[in-house]
């Protein structure tokens, strides 16, 4: 299945320290390189991460994207072939990434998310809040691009080459949603997979604050609409 391509996969972190060797240790041996993006951590998120066995990179700028871009810069002068997103709070089953990659390796798709809804989830995994969001942002995903998804799941695989052509340009909380949006407009191979979600070690950085819900959905919204007119 593998077919000589070279699996790279990122893991942007803030504040991590209890979770990232879990989803280090985790991951499948057929990656050749994991890369943790510290996005300015105050903990020993690095030094654990380190420890584990991944390359570690700092992006000070805090954002997802940001961490995101910096990862992928990285792994495109490794000649990666196919890329992995995951997070580093142990909530998704690392083990799990060969489901993902595997429609990639068979020539069937370019982009395939983790899907958390068709998936099993663990109670109280996942807030009302994010529960609503993904549905309407897959809704109006599907109004807009005629491109089904169920998720914004941060679990993730993508060619190398099709993520290049995306031209991804969000920072923060738009990452997913504008990398779903994108390979619509360019139709890219799409698919789900279903995967299991666990509860985070930790405190969200998003759904688990008020106020980091309000800026999450913003900026999902936001982007969303930004594109539809752009179309």
């Amino acid at each position: 299945m593998l077919d000589g391509q070279r699996i790279g996969v990122i893991i942007p972190a803030l504040n991590e320290e209890q979770s990232i060797a879990h989803v280090i240790e985790e991951i499948p041996s057929c990656v050749d390189e994991i890369v943790i993006v510290d996005n300015g951590s105050t903990d020993r998120t690095s030094e654990r991460a380190l420890s584990a066995g991944a390359t570690v990179l700092h992006e000070p700028q805090q954002g997802y994207g940001y961490a995101c871009l910096r990862g992928i810069h990285h792994l495109q002068d490794r000649k990666i072939d196919v890329v992995v997103f995951i997070d580093g709070d142990y909530s998704d089953h690392p083990e799990e990434l060969i489901e993902l990659i595997a429609p990639i390796f068979e020539g069937k798709a370019d982009l395939v998310i983790g899907s958390r809804m068709i998936g099993e989830r663990e109670t109280g995994a996942m807030l009302p809040q994010a529960l609503f969001g993904n549905w309407l942002a897959t809704t109006l995903i599907r109004i807009f691009w005629s491109q089904k998804f169920t998720d914004l799941g941060p679990f993730r695989a993508i060619h190398m080459t099709s993520l290049l052509q995306l031209q991804m340009k969000d920072c923060t909380y738009g990452w997913t949603v504008e990398m779903q949006i994108k390979a619509a407009k360019y139709k890219l191979r799409c698919m789900e997979v279903p995967v299991r979600y666990r509860k985070r070690i930790g405190k969200s950085k998003i759904t688990g604050t008020l106020i980091g819900t309000v800026k999450a959905s913003a900026k999902i919204l936001y982007t969303i609409f930004r594109y539809a007119l752009a179309s």
